[in-house]
């Protein structure tokens, strides 16, 4: 079996924080929120680490955090680009945006043949997560119709400073997904959560377990992305120019049409993660504390 590989999705400008949050310093010693996941993934027994940016960006990625980790692991680049579209498809005028998780996971299918874990470059999710997911992807009996999920718990994801997107998730007794939900604009409150659609607040189950967006992949599923992708391009209107084939939906779809299995695994780590601008304080706190503790060293590479 091949080593499992990790897959940092950062091609995302980080429309609401306000700038390249992706390579944006967290302590002192200059360390930022991947520095973190590839010690975590590193001690947890993966070698290889793919980061999907945009092009114009990969100088950046190299002198920010890239030269630095390909001493201690194998490092490879690909691009999310808007042209990356099956064959016969074009970009629709006006369209900036990538095309979303699926999309982005999409451009790993040519340097990417053995399992991988996929997870968001502005999200620290805690070394257990990293445990779970390795010991899953290296299980001799692993299926090619199954995958595995690493999943959170809501109260422990909430932003102090605005809503968030969570993919809420049902779990059924024999801890397999039984259902995804993206679910936006769930806010934070003293006495617990609630989503915001316009002037209503639906409360929400603060103990209700959420993606991250910490899955456990095989290669077959690039061949369901790009089946699906080519669906979704070919459906989405010319003048939808946000429109984004999203990981979270596309499961959950596979899920109803029971096409797929998705094993839930848990961390009870507590995770975190900049959304707003705002939440980089706390961020740096929280960082602190653990460093603090001896969780991690003060100098991680």
């Amino acid at each position: 079996m091949k080593k499992p590989v990790l897959v940092i999705m950062a091609a995302g400008m980080g429309s609401r924080y306000g700038g390249l949050k992706q390579i944006d310093p967290v302590d002192e010693d200059g360390h930022i929120i991947i520095d973190f996941s590839i010690y975590d993934a590193k001690r947890a027994g993966f070698e290889k680490v793919v980061f999907i940016i945009r092009r114009e960006h990969e100088e950046d990625f190299r002198k920010s955090i890239g030269d630095r980790v390909s001493k201690f692991m194998e490092v490879e680049y690909v691009y999310q680009e808007l042209e990356n579209l099956p064959e016969g498809f074009s970009v629709p005028e006006g369209r900036t945006k990538p095309f979303g998780t699926g999309h982005a996971i999409l451009s790993c299918k040519d340097v990417v043949d053995g399992p991988f874990a996929v997870i968001n470059a502005d999200d620290y999710y805690g070394k257990q997560a990293y445990v779970e997911a390795y010991e899953y992807l290296t299980r001799e009996t692993t299926s090619k119709d199954e995958i595995c999920m690493v999943s959170f718990v809501l109260k422990n994801t909430l932003s102090d400073n605005g809503g968030v997107t969570r993919g809420v998730c049902k779990v059924n007794e024999n801890g397999y997904l039984a259902d995804i939900v993206e679910t936006s604009n769930i806010e934070k409150y003293e006495s617990g959560a609630a989503v915001h659609k316009g002037e209503e607040y639906i409360p929400i189950d603060i103990e209700s377990s959420v993606s991250m967006n910490m899955w456990g992949l095989t290669p077959e599923f690039f061949q369901i992305l790009e089946s699906g992708f080519e669906a979704f391009v070919a459906n989405t209107p010319a003048d939808n120019l946000k429109a984004e084939y999203l990981l979270p939906t596309i499961i959950g779809d596979l899920l109803a049409e029971k096409k797929l299995a998705v094993k839930v695994l848990t961390s009870k780590d507590k995770w975190f993660g900049v959304t707003y601008k705002e939440d980089k304080d706390s961020v740096v706190s929280e960082l602190q504390a653990l460093i603090h503790a001896g969780v991690y060293p003060k100098k991680l590479f």
